[in-house]
């Protein structure tokens, strides 16, 4: 087992390297977008569509080509979900892989048209009601995402994605929560990665395939009754593993 002091006397390490911006990462891959207002429609959805469609990519390119895509006015319109519902599957795919926000045409385009049309009917298509419904609370919206409909939230309901996602509509728009300390780490390979070289997991643990769960488990462990809540440590990892991690010291 992990000797907690020694963890977290690491972690406030790490922490401080990162606002110091020793970690690198002044730019983060979501500070590609249009800065449109933060409490607009059209800022929520810019940063809940091309979420769903960051599993095993670069994140940098990702957002990269959501931005091509946003500023064109060509494609422009799939950020609206009324409007793609309205266009043929053809349209709404040519507008995706234009600038490569999608790379898997035909999975890929049925995902972003799934959530459109789950937002236009749940919500008429204004997805900040879906916050207001569930009281913006951390443990409600995880719950409806992940268990009570999760077909309707493809990939944005898997651990790894509805964290980050929730924690990116945190950061870039005038959402606040309720029970933050319940949005957990994004366990993605670099802050896996980053869990192991600070010894929370081990060889073992780490070739599991239930490795995720494990580390936000060993997180949210970590950093109960601490000053910490667990998404606070996220970028700070992410960082650290995407830049060979540097000597913490």
């Amino acid at each position: 087992m992990y000797n907690k002091e020694e963890v977290l006397k690491k972690v406030d390490i790490l922490y401080n390297m990162w606002k110091k911006g020793s970690l690198g990462g002044e730019v983060m891959p979501e500070d590609a977008n249009p800065h449109l207002d933060k409490s607009s429609l059209e800022n929520y959805i810019y940063f809940t569509l091309p979420m769903a469609l960051n599993y095993q990519r670069n994140s940098y390119k990702l957002w990269k080509s959501a931005l091509n895509t946003y500023n064109d006015k060509e494609t422009n319109f799939v950020f609206n979900p009324k409007i793609c519902l309205e266009k043929s599957f053809e349209e709404v795919q040519y507008a995706l892989i234009k600038y490569k926000i999608a790379l898997q045409k035909q999975k890929q385009t049925e995902i972003w048209l799934t959530l459109c049309k789950t937002f236009v009917e749940l919500y008429d298509g204004d997805i900040r009601k879906l916050f207001n419904s569930l009281d913006n609370d951390v443990d409600k919206i995880k719950d409806f995402i992940q268990k009570e409909n999760k077909k309707k939230f493809p990939y944005l309901s898997g651990t790894k994605i509805c964290n980050y996602w929730l924690y990116v509509i945190y950061q870039y728009t005038d959402r606040k929560y309720k029970n933050i300390e319940h949005l957990t780490v994004a366990p993605d390979t670099h802050v896996i990665q980053a869990t192991h070289r600070l010894g929370l997991i081990n060889n073992e643990e780490l070739n599991k395939n239930d490795v995720q769960l494990i580390v936000v488990d060993r997180w949210n462990e970590l950093f109960r009754e601490t000053k910490y809540n667990p998404i606070d440590i996220h970028t700070p990892l992410w960082l650290w593993s995407r830049n060979g991690f540097k000597e913490v010291k």
